[in-house]
Parts: C-alpha cells; sequence; structure tokens
C-alpha cells in the first residue's frame, strides 16, 4: 500500500511540475527595424514583395530582403497572419517550399519582424519568402521576390 501512495505521489509531482512550452507563435506586435542610413554598414534594399495566403493561413503584409556588406536580413513589413502550431520563416525556390532555408521560428503574429539570413542565398533561386507551419506541413503564406 506505501508504495502504491508514493507512485501516485510521484506521478502527481511530475505532472503538476512539468510546464508545456507553447508551440504557439507570440502575439505580441513587434516594431523592428533595419538601419538603412548611410555610411560604411548601411543595410541596401536588393528585393521585396507581397505576402499572399496560402491554402491554410491568412498573411498580409511585405517582405524586405536587405544586403549588408556580405550579410542579408530578412524583414517582414506591416506583417500579420492567423497563429498556427510551430510556425517558422522560410526562404525557398516554390511557393510551396520543398527546397528551402529555415530561418528560425516566427517572432510574433503581427508587426515589423527581422531576420538574419545564415550563409549567401542565390535570390534569383530562392525567391519565395514563406510561413510555414512545421508541425502540419501547412503553407500559411508567401511572397514572391522580385
Amino acid at each position: 500500500m506505501r508504495y502504491i501512495i508514493l507512485i501516485l505521489c510521484a506521478a502527481t509531482f511530475s505532472i503538476v511540475s512539468c510546464k508545456k512550452e507553447s508551440q504557439f507563435a507570440p502575439t505580441t506586435v513587434l516594431d523592428e527595424m533595419i538601419d538603412t542610413t548611410r555610411g560604411i554598414d548601411s543595410a541596401v534594399l536588393k528585393f521585396k514583395g507581397s505576402f499572399q495566403s496560402g491554402p491554410f493561413g491568412t498573411v498580409t503584409g511585405m517582405v524586405e530582403i536587405y544586403k549588408r556588406g556580405t550579410a542579408y536580413e530578412v524583414k517582414l513589413a506591416s506583417f500579420n497572419t492567423n497563429n498556427g502550431p510551430a510556425l517558422h520563416v522560410y526562404i525557398s525556390k516554390e511557393a510551396m517550399p520543398v527546397n528551402y532555408i529555415d530561418m528560425g521560428s516566427l517572432k510574433s503574429i503581427a508587426g515589423n519582424q527581422v531576420y538574419s539570413v545564415s550563409g549567401m542565398p542565390d535570390f534569383y533561386e530562392y525567391k519565395y519568402v514563406s510561413i510555414h507551419c512545421v508541425a502540419f506541413n501547412h503553407l500559411f503564406g508567401y511572397a514572391l521576390l522580385k
């Protein structure tokens, strides 16, 4: 009987003490900016596009690709999307991403956001920025870069 009570207490403690992290993107409206002031380290706008909704979400806003030295930054401007689990920002070769670079989790479902791009992708090949649900492989929206 003691062992049963001990096991029940341990199980209850384990369940209560575990905190599950939310898989959904934060809802705080962000206002991140890219420094485009003229100078030796200024960012230059290279590509831009408008978001279109995909089959599983509603996405609005603009995407801008800036080059600073040898690095690229992606800005989501006036951005808004409905929420979903495990939303990520992709740079991809196709609207429905198959060949893509994952820039990480979406910082927020609304506002201006800036992401650093690792490596030097060819934006004439990687010409889409997508909001993608990793958990269910669902496309929420995309923008064609021009």
